[in-house]
């Protein structure tokens, strides 16, 4: 059995791409890091307050990950780490670093902690792990749909800096505002729409404007992101409307609004959960 995935992650720089996006550069330990495609996710582990770094049980050689969990979970709760899921945004492999791109709305223990980031500072990943990847295929003759919110700005630009040539996509992307626009830069061909939320709801005029377009013709694959309630919403749409099949159609909930991630599943989280497994042969 492999070794888990485990790391721990040092802070090398803090930018800001945008005013409300913060840029963490981490440098890895040595060996054993590769990236199997885009859009790979992973788990990252927060120090409670008093902590320097996460408090976590070391993992064995070859250690069952439930066996590892259940370490997690006896760790007392005042002191066990806040977990959070995040895209890489880059890996240089030569200077053996990622990036993560972390977005500063509320005021969850992520958001507070990237916007005080500082070199030297420390975290815990667990991941990427080729046996959590659900790839998005990019590849073949006809366009391709993405839809998401900021939130899910740092994997579309993971997936479009991985579109092959001649490659067609159009994205549909809801901010704040036109400050936190980002360059999309790829091999294939890409159309972007960028929607500005204003004073509206989260995820009421990326909807609205995905229901408004002419989409290309031959376009039978979708990529969405970001607010659950919104990504279920266009899901709905793309399936009755557009006629796209659901084996096609891939989504994810990044956030859910008035919720955290600590906050127990609803029953559309649970419905959720079973599609993608069925999706994906869990």
């Amino acid at each position: 059995m492999p070794d888990l995935p485990i790391r721990q992650l040092t802070v090398t720089a803090v930018r800001r791409p945008t005013p409300r996006t913060v840029r963490v550069s981490f440098a890895l330990p040595p060996g054993g890091f590769a990236l199997a495609g885009p859009d790979q996710q992973v788990k990252l582990y927060f120090p409670r307050p008093g902590q320097d770094r996460p408090e976590l049980p070391a993992a064995a050689p070859g250690q069952d990950l439930m066996d590892w969990c259940r370490a997690c979970h006896a760790v007392p709760e005042h002191r066990r780490p806040w977990m959070r899921s995040f895209t890489i945004r880059a890996h240089d492999a030569e200077l053996h670093t990622v990036d993560v791109d972390f977005l500063l709305h509320g005021d969850g223990p992520a958001a507070d902690w990237a916007a005080r980031a500082r070199p030297g500072q420390v975290l815990a990943a667990f991941g990427p792990s080729p046996e959590f990847a659900r790839p998005f295929p990019l590849d073949g003759d006809r366009p391709l749909l993405f839809a998401c919110d900021e939130s899910a700005l740092p994997a579309l630009g993971t997936l479009v800096e991985a579109l092959p040539a001649g490659a067609r996509a159009h994205a549909w992307i809801e901010t704040a505002g036109p400050e936190e626009h980002q360059p999309l830069l790829g091999f294939g061909e890409l159309t972007a729409h960028w929607v500005d939320r204003g004073d509206a709801a989260p995820g009421e005029r990326l909807l609205a404007a995905v229901r408004a377009a002419e989409l290309p013709a031959g376009l039978d694959r979708a990529w969405l992101a970001g607010e659950a309630g919104t990504v279920r919403a266009l899901r709905r749409h793309l399936l009755t409307e557009r006629q796209l099949t659901r084996e096609n159609v891939h989504f994810t909930g990044y956030w859910r609004l008035r919720l955290t991630q600590d906050d127990a599943p609803t029953a559309e989280d649970l419905a959720d959960a079973r599609e993608l497994l069925a999706q994906y042969g869990g």
